[in-house]
């Protein structure tokens, strides 16, 4: 038997006992026959009424989003002015917005670029989301050269510069080759050289790497991960769901 069915199983099997009389259970005081007969009496309730695991195991996963859930709450806490306040991260939306969605990318995820444009759309249409971006290169060598490029673009050119990169390269679809890039910076209006020699530079090196310290304090492992209120968002979630959220985090 899997072990969540086991776990179910063995709940239930406590429940049926609490109902008798103390005397009438006491698992350890049994004799291997009479455990044999009470496990059967307990099997044969269980396939009479399959709804009792099926209430069980809701029961189970809501108790465990729960815990998930306060101890989330935790994390945020414990990391609250390196989520919100880093002073390095791009902040875009409504910067006096009263949510704010944190968003954890890669941008060679799939899921990532999928959200994008629905991200836009759900910052664009409510007017009062402060949205904070956080480049958190997880996917290889490419995702490693297009964060530090965006990275080096935004100390370089500023914050309207690097959105723009930010979109262009969401929207990449080759490689993210030197020439790429290089043709990139100079369409932002910036030295290419520059832009190169500043991607190898301490200060990006040193922003990628508190972003993967705070994701490894928020057990972050994919992308893309948000944070919305008091709540990790894990995965893509279609904006529907994601205006809900941010409707709970005003609530």
């Amino acid at each position: 038997m899997p072990l969540p069915l086991r776990r179910l199983a063995l709940g239930a099997l406590l429940a049926l006992g609490t109902a008798m009389p103390a005397a009438a259970f006491d698992i350890k005081s049994m004799t291997a026959e009479e455990k044999a007969a009470f496990g059967a009496a307990v099997r044969d309730y269980l396939m009479e009424h399959p709804d009792v695991l099926i209430d069980m195991s809701q029961a189970l996963e809501s108790q465990q989003y729960a815990q998930q859930a306060q101890a989330d709450i935790k994390m945020l806490k414990d990391n609250h002015d390196a989520i919100y306040d880093d002073g390095y991260s791009w902040v875009g939306g409504n910067p006096a917005g009263d949510v704010t969605v944190v968003e954890f990318m890669d941008y060679r995820c799939g899921y990532c670029r999928k959200a994008n444009p629905e991200v836009e759309e759900l910052i664009r249409a409510d007017g009062n989301i402060r949205f904070i971006l956080k480049e958190f290169p997880i996917l290889g060598e490419a995702s490693l050269t297009s964060s530090k490029f965006a990275i080096a673009v935004k100390n370089l050119g500023g914050d309207a510069a690097y959105k723009t990169a930010h979109d262009t390269l969401m929207e990449l679809r080759g490689e993210p080759t030197e020439a790429t890039l290089a043709d990139l910076a100079k369409k932002l209006g910036l030295d290419a050289a520059k832009v190169k020699a500043e991607m190898e530079s301490p200060e990006v090196t040193a922003v990628i790497q508190k972003n993967h310290d705070l994701a490894e304090a928020l057990q972050i492992q994919g992308t893309p991960m948000f944070v919305i209120g008091d709540t990790l968002v894990r995965g893509y979630v279609p904006i529907d769901g994601m205006r809900k959220i941010v409707a709970d985090a005003r609530g």
